[in-house]
């Protein structure tokens, strides 16, 4: 991998089983991206958390991290925690460059493409 990380930051649950989706995402994405390091977060409850990982990826040299929350929407998880967990990260790690998008369900192309699953299952 090279020097840029992408991280699917999702909330977590005490089930492993809900990460299953994730985890596809995570090898979809790596599958497409070869020379990123895709890696998946946690808010609480399952592990790596976002600080943690975030300082693995220092220390494996990356320099150039993106976070996209896997919400549906931008919830106080992703206005409230997420923005302190990434000013506390930055001051953490000065030599890496950290930014985040907004949360997965606010895009318009992931919206029509729910929708296009529900339609499916009316036979649409």
């Amino acid at each position: 991998m090279g020097d840029r990380a992408l991280i699917l930051f999702a909330h977590g649950a005490r089930d492993a089983r809900w990460a299953t989706p994730f985890q596809r995402l995570q090898q979809i994405l790596q599958a497409r991206l070869p020379d990123v390091a895709v890696r998946l977060a946690f808010l609480e409850l399952m592990s790596p958390r976002l600080p943690e990982l975030v300082q693995t990826l220092e220390g494996d040299g990356c320099t150039d991290v993106t976070v996209t929350p896997v919400f549906f929407g931008q919830g106080g998880h992703v206005l409230r925690d997420l923005p302190l967990m990434l000013d506390g990260m930055r001051k953490k790690h000065p030599g890496m460059t950290i930014k985040a998008v907004g949360a997965v369900g606010e895009d318009a192309a992931v919206l029509n493409a729910i929708a296009d699953y529900c339609a499916a299952a009316l036979g649409k």
